[in-house]
């Protein structure tokens, strides 16, 4: 089994953290996640920071399904421990993560997490390595595309079309609002990509991102903006 350290080593190069990225890639796991049932628990995972910024903000936000009450939120603030280079951002994002999981008095059964998992060049974003390192199911639900093409999509809210790179179906563009652009669905670990769509969906209310997302995007905003306040 792979420890801790293993799958987040620190002080890597962007040569050594894509080479990783490869290794590890071969660790993730397809499987059927538990299907939404009323008291489940899904989060949302999110981090705020500037590109150049020195201090970066994570917040995990737990919901009790349907009725998406807040359950516990984890939060960290705390050194950017990577440079800004995309297709590493796991490697800048995941340690401040980490620790807003840790910071958890609860684990949730699916987390949703800002970010790509498998619609990644390597096949190893954001949701694959938090999934790994945590070993819980993760979806990645990013608001722009980073790689890959698809066909058009219905207005209908549910309607998707596969997202393809090299001929591999690597995630899916899947409309969560009528006439609003698509979120880009994809696997992290221990997720099936039918599944990780179903769990997007029954967790989008008002709004195109799903909602413990958005709970977890307005509070790094509000702790970044804190934070600067009292600077």
């Amino acid at each position: 089994m792979l420890s801790r350290a293993s799958i987040l080593p620190s002080g890597l190069t962007p040569a050594e953290a894509i080479a990783l990225q490869k290794a590890l890639a071969a660790e993730v796991r397809s499987a059927r996640p538990p299907l939404p049932q009323k008291g489940m628990l899904v989060a949302g995972a999110d981090c705020s920071y500037e590109k150049r910024a020195t201090t970066g903000y994570a917040a995990i936000v737990v919901c009790r399904w349907p009725e998406m009450e807040v359950i516990d939120i984890g939060r960290a603030t705390l050194s950017v421990p990577f440079p800004y280079v995309p297709g590493l951002l796991s490697f800048r994002e995941l340690p401040l993560l980490d620790q807003a999981w840790l910071a958890l008095s609860i684990r949730p059964d699916v987390i949703l997490i800002d970010g790509h998992g498998c619609a990644h060049p390597r096949r190893f974003g954001l949701a694959c390595h938090a999934g790994l390192l945590w070993d819980c199911p993760t979806v990645g639900s990013a608001k722009s595309l980073l790689i890959g093409e698809h066909g058009p999509v219905g207005e209908r809210v549910g309607s998707r079309a596969p997202l393809r790179d090299r001929g591999e179906v690597i995630g899916a563009a899947l409309r969560t609002r009528e006439a609003v652009k698509p979120v880009y669905v994809s696997t992290g670990n221990r997720v099936n990509l039918p599944g990780a769509v179903r769990w997007v969906l029954a967790s989008v209310r008002s709004y195109r991102v799903p909602v413990p997302i958005r709970l977890a995007h307005l509070e790094v905003n509000r702790m970044r903006r804190s934070d600067t306040a009292s600077a």
